[in-house]
């Protein structure tokens, strides 16, 4: 590999400037995934309910994002059926997937919103209970772009506290979702996060130092391979196409993978997006179709962090 390009040592210096376009270049590095996997599959639920912009949280007016029903952003007013969406992720959606995702024997990586884990700690309780990653997903789902760095950094220390008390366990793993230009050196400030998932620029993991001194692990997510595009009925309009889609990415990659060059593919689910009945059935044809090969490893963040630091330790000099 050419000198110029990346190896999965190295470590890439990230001042608030750099923009990195090459990556690891045109023949990506076998990440020699465990058990010999040429694909890796990683699920991310998102739980967001009761974090999210409301008259009700002290905002300005209710949340545009994701509402599933294309309702519009009603400032000074609050807005009950939106308010309702969100209700429905944690007061059903995200019990089915629970089940659907035991059923099958996967682990997935739950993004918990800090808030949420205040209001409705017994649903973080039981993922956690199955043996799913829960990992911080800041402690507002909020956009933090304007955000000043002080008060962001309040954000973090409560989201990492709320987790904590709801789980007994502080997360590991970071995901904003809308970061601010401060969000990345903030949570490798933080006492014990060892990676984020704030970038959709690759489908392999790197290195990074973003001015701490300290090595920090960047797993890539999608907003792509997610299931936002359910939002309004502006993408997938069915459990079908859904399926199609995601089929389609996961055969190419690990068509891929079996010619050498395995990736990782990063799934993103919201409770009360695909937790719907019309929806989840696509989500469990997915599945199905995965587990039907023997070469697919099924992880979450941690597991990548841990096998990533076991077998590409960071190398500055690399």
């Amino acid at each position: 590999m050419s000198a110029r390009y990346a190896t999965p040592r190295s470590i890439r210096p990230e001042p608030m400037t750099a923009r990195d376009f090459l990556g690891y270049g045109p023949e990506t590095p076998d990440p020699l995934w465990p058990g010999g996997a040429r694909i890796a599959v990683n699920f991310n639920l998102n739980v967001e309910g009761g974090a999210e912009n409301s008259l009700a949280n002290g905002d300005a007016g209710s949340e545009p994002m994701l509402n599933d029903i294309g309702e519009a952003a009603r400032p000074g007013v609050r807005a009950p059926l939106v308010e309702s969406v969100f209700e429905y992720g944690p007061r059903r959606g995200a019990w089915r997937l629970l089940e659907l995702f035991r059923a099958a024997g996967i682990p997935i990586s739950v993004l918990a919103v800090g808030r949420a884990a205040e209001l409705y700690p017994d649903l973080f309780r039981r993922f956690a209970a199955e043996g799913h990653e829960i990992v911080s997903h800041h402690y507002r789902w909020i956009d933090y772009a304007h955000l000043p760095e002080a008060e962001e950094r309040a954000h973090v220390a409560a989201a990492i506290s709320a987790i904590a008390a709801a789980t007994g366990r502080a997360p590991s793993g970071w995901m904003t979702g809308r970061p601010g230009q401060n969000t990345r050196r903030l949570v490798c400030e933080a006492e014990g996060l060892l990676y984020d998932r704030d970038s959709l620029a690759d489908e392999l993991p790197w290195w990074v130092d973003p001015g701490t001194g300290r090595p920090h692990l960047v797993i890539p997510y999608s907003f792509e391979a997610n299931d936002n595009r359910f939002d309004a009925n502006n993408g997938f309009a069915t459990a079908g196409q859904y399926f199609e889609y995601h089929r389609d990415a996961f055969d190419l990659m690990r068509e891929e993978g079996l010619a050498g060059h395995p990736k990782l593919l990063s799934i993103g689910l919201h409770d009360r997006l695909i937790g719907r009945p019309g929806r989840a059935a696509g989500l469990k044809r997915l599945i199905a179709h995965m587990a039907s090969f023997g070469d697919v490893w099924f992880c979450t963040g941690a597991d990548i962090h841990r096998h990533w630091a076991a077998t590409f330790p960071p190398d500055p000099a690399a």
